[in-house]
């Protein structure tokens, strides 16, 4: 498995509807952070402060000027949704994740036993 790249495969498939926060999360950011608070309607995120409506994309994703990459504004406020990506090989392979190789698509277990260790540190365990 390579290391992310940020091509931003994660974050543009997700970013527009995908993702939820919790009430703690949400509690935080209006709080410590509402600007991202602002982007909140009723318990659900990113949604144009301004007219209301679901945004299609993640407000916070951008793409690196003149590169394949893209940052995101609020990494370490970030919700758990994002924070936990990738939980799952069969994910990545849905997704297109940049960071799967041949090896791990031939060993999808021996992979997620990987992912897990190098996202351990990120989210809690993926139960068997």
């Amino acid at each position: 498995m390579k290391d992310c790249n940020q091509c931003g495969k994660c974050c543009t498939k997700y970013g527009g509807g995908g993702l939820s926060a919790s009430a703690s999360e949400i509690d935080a950011w209006e709080t410590y952070r509402p600007d991202i608070a602002s982007y909140v309607r009723d318990g659900e995120i990113w949604f144009d402060p301004e007219n209301g409506e679901s945004l299609t994309k993640c407000p916070w994703l951008r793409k690196l000027p003149g590169k394949v990459k893209f940052v995101c504004e609020i990494y370490d406020d970030r919700p758990n949704d994002c924070k936990y990506y990738p939980v799952r090989i069969a994910d990545m392979i849905q997704d297109e994740c940049e960071m799967l190789e041949p090896r791990d698509l031939a060993k999808p277990k021996q992979a997620q036993k990987k992912l897990d260790f190098i996202m351990s540190d990120s989210r809690p365990p993926l139960g068997d």
